[in-house]
């Protein structure tokens, strides 16, 4: 669909997760507003920061979560009259949307960003299929739930998911650039990093291998104290933000993802947009954004896909992420928005 043949529509965006945090959520669903509304839609976000009383997430203080929000968000749900919803996660602000649209019987629309039952596995003791059975049935009601890539369809369809349709990502490509390469003095090569540093980002994989020159990370979290006392020859920059971050990814030679519990990992096509080819772990995620030996090489033995993606043309993996642009996804997030009205009050086609 083009704008012009798509009615202007006022959309609420739900979500748990919104800025001032830094993640690959927030991004996606920062540009998606950016581009439904270059398309002509009112777009209102809904998030811990809309007047809410707040309290931080455990072992993730940087993350705020509202107390009891179904009052409050009825209240501003009602007075924004949305005609489309979407709910994008699955804390207590999607909680309350999705209680606010069952009561009146009305429509909506959800995602899956976030793998919870494996991350909930890797700190608590909590079976995966017990937290995958909260999920469906939080996720049941909707009239459909987005993922980012095929294998994460079929991933969720094993589990029972049903009404499964793909909203794909995008990246910043004037802003993730080679033109924005930081000159830094570090012994080459120079493995990169990006993104939160926490015990599900497995960074331990990749700071722990043995391989010639430096290792950068950029980023914070709740794990970088401890990742920095036993990783003191890595130079930890902290959190960056748009062409500082670009250029510090740019500066580097290959970047690693080490993570095995990704729905997309939006920060691969950011440093493929700067030049740099994945090595990573051929699981979901990495298997639908890197192709192997052109932009990136997926392989168990981690080192062995480092080593293998060092070899890679850096020009050639820019330019497969010149095709990968935020337009074309939030058209494809737009064409799975429905109606808010209960399906017994639309007009007739």
């Amino acid at each position: 669909m083009h704008a012009a043949e798509t009615a202007r529509m006022k959309i609420a965006l739900c979500t748990d997760a919104w800025k001032p945090q830094v993640n690959g959520v927030v991004t996606t669903l920062d540009r998606t507003c950016d581009e439904l509304a270059k398309f002509g839609h009112k777009v209102k976000v809904f998030s811990p920061a809309s007047g809410f009383r707040t309290f931080p997430l455990p072992s993730y203080p940087e993350i705020r979560l509202p107390w009891w929000p179904g009052p409050r968000l009825a209240r501003l749900l009602d007075e924004f009259a949305p005609e489309r919803l979407h709910i994008a996660t699955e804390g207590p602000v999607g909680l309350a949307a999705r209680s606010y649209c069952v009561r009146r019987g009305l429509r909506f629309t959800t995602s899956y960003h976030t793998r919870f039952p494996e991350l909930v596995r890797a700190r608590l003791p909590v079976p995966v299929d017990v937290v995958y059975r909260l999920l469906r049935w939080f996720h049941g009601r909707a009239d459909a739930t987005l993922v980012a890539t095929p294998h994460m369809r079929e991933h969720l369809a094993g589990y029972g998911f049903g009404n499964l349709a793909l909203w794909g990502r995008g990246v910043d490509t004037a802003t993730f650039s080679p033109a924005h390469r930081k000159l830094v003095d570090l012994p080459r090569p120079v493995w990169v990093y990006a993104g939160r540093l926490a015990v599900e980002k497995n960074l331990d994989a990749f700071l722990a291998l043995d391989l010639p020159g430096s290792k950068l990370v950029i980023g914070d979290g709740p794990a970088r104290a401890a990742l920095q006392a036993q990783y003191p020859q890595a130079l930890f920059t902290g959190y960056q933000f748009g062409t500082e971050l670009a250029g510090w990814i740019a500066c580097g030679d290959v970047f690693v993802f080490p993570s095995r519990h990704e729905t997309f990992g939006l920060v691969m096509l950011e440093a493929m947009a700067c030049g740099l080819p994945v090595a990573a772990y051929p699981v979901p995620g990495p298997l639908d954004v890197v192709q192997e030996g052109v932009t990136g090489s997926l392989r168990d033995d981690l080192r062995t896909a480092c080593l293998a993606a060092l070899a890679l043309d850096h020009a050639t993996v820019r330019a497969a992420a010149l095709h990968c642009g935020w337009e074309h996804a939030a058209r494809q997030f737009e064409s799975h928005l429905v109606p808010l009205r209960p399906a017994s009050l639309l007009s007739p086609a």
